[in-house]
């Protein structure tokens, strides 16, 4: 498979950016999008430029460290993590655009790469519990009903990729910050900082520049892992509630 690659290049995040056009051949079809990043650099190194930088980390589509929008789309055109998408669901002679993610929020480190300790600092914000410390509990010393535990796993699948930033026309964080805090306030172990949590960790998201939300569901549609729209609308109530009551 031969390809047109036109990737973003930026030397460093004062730097200025411009898409660079590569060629590139010998692409097969059950390549990861990564594989063939790595391919693509492995030919700029033997060509003395350099390589092009993108984060990745377990490449198993657990750890949320790759992602870079695709043709336009946050992560490519299947939903799934940019490690786990692979060069079938492309053709060949095909031309692929391939950036950062674009977001305010989420400035460029370098080429592909952006700083996404934002996303670190909500959750620092509000994403603990209470607990003492000592040994280790039984585990089921807490009671917790099915449904609950059904949604706070829901919610916890979120691997904080920040696709749901990058496909917001908006870059708004609501997506990941409701399934941080949906996932803790929904448990019995989260109740103690049930309203602080919300009311901080919202706080902490418009400090950090964030768009506001409108709902127009693109967040929904690229996560990776189907954190529902729901899920803001759950954090909303919750954060009207806390208000009201912190209010009082």
């Amino acid at each position: 498979m031969r390809l047109t690659l036109r990737v973003w290049r930026q030397q460093h995040a004062d730097a200025e950016g411009a898409m660079v056009t590569y060629e590139i051949d010998g692409i097969t079809e059950d390549m990861s999008f990564l594989e063939m990043l790595d391919s693509l650099n492995e030919k700029l190194i033997l060509e003395g430029d350099q390589p092009v930088a993108f984060d990745h980390d377990c490449r198993e589509g657990i750890c949320g460290a790759c992602g870079v929008v695709i043709n336009g789309d946050a992560h490519g055109p299947e939903r799934t993590t940019t490690c786990q998408l692979h060069m079938r669901h492309f053709e060949d002679g095909d031309t692929i655009d391939v950036e950062p993610w674009r977001a305010g929020a989420f400035p460029v480190v370098k080429d592909l790469v952006v700083d996404r300790s934002a996303f670190d600092r909500i959750i620092g914000s509000g994403g603990y519990i209470t607990a003492p410390t000592g040994a280790a509990p039984e585990a089921h010393s807490t009671p917790v009903p099915k449904p609950a535990a059904d949604t706070a796993f829901e919610h916890a699948e979120c691997i904080g990729c920040g696709a749901c930033v990058a496909a917001c026309p908006n870059g708004s964080a609501m997506l990941f910050t409701s399934a941080k805090i949906n996932h803790l306030n929904t448990l019995p172990q989260g109740a103690p900082e049930r309203e602080t949590r919300v009311l901080d960790m919202v706080a902490q998201m418009d400090d950090e520049g964030f768009g506001g939300c409108t709902l127009t569901g693109e967040c929904a549609t690229a996560c990776p892992k189907g954190i529902p729209l729901m899920s803001i609308t759950s954090m909303n109530r919750e954060w009207l509630r806390a208000g009201v009551k912190a209010a009082r």
